[in-house]
């Protein structure tokens, strides 16, 4: 007899960085359905595999000095990479799919131009907001506070010659799909894709890109490369032999039973992805199930926030069949699971040490002390066996209700009811004490029997989630392949009574949880510091200040509106604040090595508002920016004349002011004499007067003077002669000063 074929698939994961344990919770749930259906008897297919092209690729190989092509195979094939993950966690897929192999490159052009074709695919121009991280357009109207409605990051304006596909032509057809189908579940997603992008109207969608060229080529007009979703969504169909010759498994497989995506990509497999699939005219997947995220502190794991966990250094730590337990055990996977170390910990002694493994542990063991180690054919059945017989034979189909509905943790919580009762069993039936009499040995044959079939039902409905781990625990039982089928897993009595038993070692020891906490806040510590960039750090100053000093500082906690790198520097960020004044304040600060400028936008900060003005040289950070600068007092009359270049000079001695602003003129002469007469302001901030504003405001004057008369010469002048004077009266005060002290000192 032929078996049904069931086909289900995972994301394919965007390689611009590891792998964390949210991704790794999508690909564990998705293996374990899979697992799930071939204990069942379907032939699977389960496929995953890795978005390779885009706009952040190409960034960040070139940030790394590497090609794209260099970069993503490092990330997907090299060491820890996404290929070793995924055989660390045990993931039985059957195929991997990279959206640059060569067949899924050719199958897309081929499906890219049959839809041109057929005038779904148009060109034009789109104009509008573009979030590179997400890789996503957006319209004005939908932006949340300004922001990328997925990431909540900033958007920028975009535009460029693009081809479009007519996504709005089949707006009433998704809508029906979404509404009256089951086709996206869980249910709770279909109000948000209906209500927040179908009724407001759908727009076309860009589905080329001309700004970068990381990309699979438009082979009908060459600088467009296919962009992100007719490239990634067609690869489950690919994988399977779509329009090429590398597979022959489509007819046979497709459409899917279910693809497996996190919440942030329902948008684009349940509206985007059937609207191609109508455009090519193919079946459209039997489901999309959205699950949710884990989240740490209610916030989503993000590298930038430093608070991703490593799902090899929980494996090693805890082993794998104990994490993917655990991930499936404690979430429900339709909603977003709050994940902490203490209640990783937590699950695997309460559930893993003290129930499965003490009743695996137990039972075995008293089979080897009082039998050792196979049961006598003599039974004796009571009255309290009934309980525990039916909850066991019952738990198949309880079990395959949940699962079916791809309510995993819900199908393991039926496994455990049966083996809390079993566990309850052994105190009510006191095998120990059936032991010291020779009398009883029929009855606690049978005792130790009802158990052992209790631990094979549990055990084979285990094996999805946890699979060496039910291999061993098999072994324990002597347990051939039949006693770990599906049919077997509702029958009574499928374990020989010759079976020999052993207890061998405890499959999951109790965690010491004060020390392994302590060593994974150590490690995660650590990953800390190893995420961020190596940077020099200045070294404190060595004054003290004093505390009334300290008082005048303004101290404000502000909101972040907006933050950008500056130009031509790799320390500094320039950041809109709100102070609670009512106007947008201004400031830049050196900390560009520590942050990157959308990890702040949003953000609640404290400045000191009232420090003195700071601004940079090529050696030095920029603190504040005061607000002369900012109203363009500097220009030196900018409405006026053209400002060509911006001039930084030292500044005065105690380090308050580091430099004067001037506006340099459009000639060589003009900026000769700029110089020079900077030159006289630093001479007469540093050695006479100390302080900035009198020297900047006579070097602003002189200059004034000079550009409105025409007369660099005289400024060159009066300049000279100020310097003389100025020297001059510097050697004199050092005299008086060297004869006051020597007065001093007598």
């Amino acid at each position: 007899m032929e078996k049904k074929t069931f086909y289900i698939t995972t994301p394919i994961y965007y390689p611009s960085d590891k792998l964390h344990i949210g991704h790794s919770y999508c690909t564990v749930a998705t293996d374990a359905i899979a697992r799930y259906k071939r204990l069942q008897g379907y032939d699977v297919m389960f496929l995953t595999g890795t978005d390779e092209h885009g706009q952040k690729i190409e960034t960040k190989a070139k940030e790394a000095g590497m090609t794209p092509q260099e970069f993503v195979d490092h990330i997907v094939e090299g060491e820890r990479g996404i290929l070793d993950l995924w055989k660390l966690m045990n993931i039985s897929n059957d195929r991997f799919i990279r959206t640059t192999d060569d067949y899924h490159c050719a199958a897309v052009q081929k499906i890219f131009k049959t839809m041109y074709e057929k005038g779904d695919i148009y060109k034009g121009t789109y104009k509008g907001k573009y979030c590179t991280p997400c890789e996503s357009f957006w319209t004005e109207s939908q932006l949340v506070d300004g922001k990328c409605p997925d990431c909540g990051r900033e958007v920028k304006d975009a535009e460029e010659e693009a081809y479009f596909f007519r996504l709005s032509k089949y707006a009433d057809r998704i809508q029906h799909l979404l509404e009256d189908t089951d086709f996206l579940q869980p249910r709770t997603r279909v109000n948000e894709m209906v209500n927040n992008f179908i009724k407001p109207g759908l727009e076309d969608l860009c589905v080329s890109r001309t700004s970068f060229s990381w990309g699979i080529p438009v082979d009908f007009d060459p600088g467009h490369v296919v962009y992100v979703w007719v490239d990634a969504l067609f690869n489950y169909c690919t994988a399977l032999g779509f329009d090429n010759d590398r597979y022959d498994d489509y007819d046979k497989y497709w459409p899917a039973d279910y693809h497996i995506v996190g919440k942030e990509i329902v948008r684009f497999h349940s509206i985007i992805w059937p609207a191609m699939l109508m455009s090519m005219d193919m079946p459209l997947p039997k489901h999309v199930y959205g699950h949710g995220w884990l989240v740490i502190d209610g916030g989503k794991m993000s590298k930038s926030k430093g608070n991703v966990v490593d799902p090899y250094a929980l494996s090693e730590m805890f082993g794998v069949d104990a994490l993917r337990f655990f991930l499936l055990r404690t979430f429900p996977f339709g909603s977003d699971g709050n994940f902490s170390n203490e209640l990783l910990i937590g699950t695997i002694n309460t559930d893993l040490a003290n129930k499965l493994g003490n009743l695996v542990s137990r039972t075995t063991g008293m089979v080897e002390k009082y039998f050792g180690g196979q049961l006598p054919a003599g039974r004796e059945d009571a009255p309290e066996d009934c309980e525990l017989k039916k909850m066991a034979c019952a738990l198949r189909d309880r079990y395959q209700a949940e699962m079916d509905k791809l309510q995993l943790q819900n199908g393991l919580d039926e496994v455990f009811k049966v083996i809390d009762r079993a566990n309850k069993y052994i105190d009510e039936t006191a095998p120990w004490a059936l032991g010291k009499d020779e009398s009883k040995r029929d009855r606690l044959a049978s005792v130790l029997y009802n158990l052992l079939e209790t631990i094979r039902i549990c055990t084979t409905l285990l094996q999805p989630v946890m699979p060496d781990s039910c291999d061993k625990i098999f072994a324990k039982l002597g347990a051939d392949d039949k006693c770990r089928s599906w049919d077997s897993a509702n029958v009574w009595g499928v374990l020989p009574t010759q079976a020999v038993i052993s207890k061998g070692e405890n499959l999951f020891p109790r965690i010491d949880t004060d020390e392994a906490l302590a060593k994974l806040d150590a490690m995660q510590e650590a990953q800390k510091k190893a995420a961020l960039p190596a940077v020099e750090l200045e070294p404190y100053a060595q004054e003290n200040v004093d505390f009334d000093t300290f008082c005048k500082s303004d101290f404000r906690a502000v909101k972040i509106k907006n933050c950008e790198a500056v130009k031509k520097s790799d320390k500094l960020l320039k950041f809109t604040l709100d102070d609670g004044s009512g106007t947008d304040r201004t400031i830049v600060s050196g900390i560009h090595q520590f942050y990157e400028p959308e990890q702040l936008i949003g953000k609640t900060a404290i400045a000191i508002l009232n420090l003195p003005t700071v601004l940079r040289t090529t050696q030095e950070s920029l603190r504040t920016v005061p607000q002369s600068y900012r109203e363009g007092a500097f220009g030196l009359g900018a409405g006026k004349w053209r400002v060509v270049r911006t001039v930084v000079l030292p500044g005065c001695i105690d380090g308050i002011v580091t430099g004067c602003i001037l506006s340099a003129g459009r000639i060589l002469g003009e900026s000769a004499a700029l110089l020079f007469t900077a030159g006289f302001a630093h001479t007469l901030n540093k050695f006479v007067i100390g302080l900035a504003s009198p020297g900047a405001t006579l070097t602003v004057a002189l200059y004034a003077y000079a550009k409105e008369e025409g007369e660099f010469d005289v400024a060159f002048a009066i300049a000279a002669i100020l310097m003389i004077l100025t020297l001059l009266i510097n050697l004199a005060a050092g005299i008086v000063g060297k004869q006051i002290q020597k007065r001093s000192q007598q």
